[in-house]
């Protein structure tokens, strides 16, 4: 079944606020929002909504447009069934993130011999090294790597298991990958094959910390999560749970607007903040327990 486009026309000067209001209502579900203008140099942009939950995203899209006293109409448009992220990555270059090397199967070419390359036919699930968050982690997880030296992994909410993959080739160690998604889980696993690295990850399905395969490998030395602010500051209390002392929680998926709310919280959970790396307008956090 396709994505529905939700969206509304409103005067440009409002677009700032109104794109803003439209973030903090579909915050916990990180749905995509976009917007662009009617007409070139016209008065008018058109701001988007992509679910996959039309009536619910409808009804709260609305509500979040009333409360600013805006009346517009909240139109809809059925979008094909596309593998969008794979069908996206097809029109990108690689991206190099340190001796990272992520691409897709028609960017072989760009390999060089000393990079950690990894290969990424993302299907469903999200997370294929473009997205700032993504880019992020890989960057603070060979930071930490290199200082650490950690054995014992958990990648949680893997999506497309990039990050899982960067921690086996640069560790030769065993990683956890867990993500909510069964589709996801199916699409790591599909990846770690692909990368020469399915004896080092293990893929499998779960609720936050809820699985056997994490009861069995706990405590852990390194947890990256490359989620949502929210989910990460309800799940803290479970970090320090099934972290070591010293060991490092790598989180993403947070707004720079959100970094402050998510330290406090971890800080509140016996954790101290080391590091902060921003790009795009997103927040990679390093913290240790």
């Amino acid at each position: 079944m396709g994505a529905t486009k939700l969206f509304v026309t409103i005067e440009k000067a409002r677009e700032a606020e109104t794109f803003s209001a439209l973030d903090r209502a579909f915050e916990d579900e990180g749905l995509p929002i976009g917007s662009h203008d009617v007409e070139e140099d016209g008065p008018l942009v058109e701001i988007s909504v992509y679910t996959h939950e039309p009536e619910a995203a409808a009804a709260r899209m609305a509500s979040a447009l009333a409360a600013m006293g805006i009346r517009a109409e909240v139109e809809r448009e059925e979008l094909p069934e596309i593998d969008w992220v794979a069908h996206s990555l097809e029109g990108l270059r690689p991206v190099r993130v340190g001796r990272f090397l992520v691409h897709g199967s028609h960017d072989r070419a760009s390999r060089r011999p000393n990079d950690l390359s990894i290969e990424i036919e993302a299907g469903l699930a999200f997370g294929t090294g473009h997205h700032g968050t993504t880019a992020g982690c890989l960057e603070m997880l060979t930071r930490v790597v290199h200082a650490e030296r950690p054995v014992r992994m958990l990648d949680l909410g893997s999506g497309s298991g990039v990050l899982a993959i960067a921690l086996a080739k640069l560790t030769k160690a065993p990683v956890l990958a867990t993500d909510i998604d069964p589709v996801a889980v199916r699409v790591a696993r599909g990846n770690a094959r692909l990368n020469g690295v399915a004896g080092l990850v293990e893929a499998e399905a779960a609720a936050g910390f809820h699985a056997p395969a994490i009861r069995w490998r706990t405590p852990f030395d390194l947890i990256v999560a490359n989620i949502l602010a929210r989910p990460l500051m309800q799940l803290a209390p479970q970090f320090a749970e099934h972290l070591i002392p010293g060991g490092s929680a790598v989180l993403s998926g947070i707004l720079v607007r959100q970094r402050r709310a998510v330290v406090a919280v971890f800080v509140g959970q016996g954790f101290r903040h080391v590091r902060t790396i921003e790009r795009e307008g997103w927040s990679t956090i390093h913290l240790k327990r």
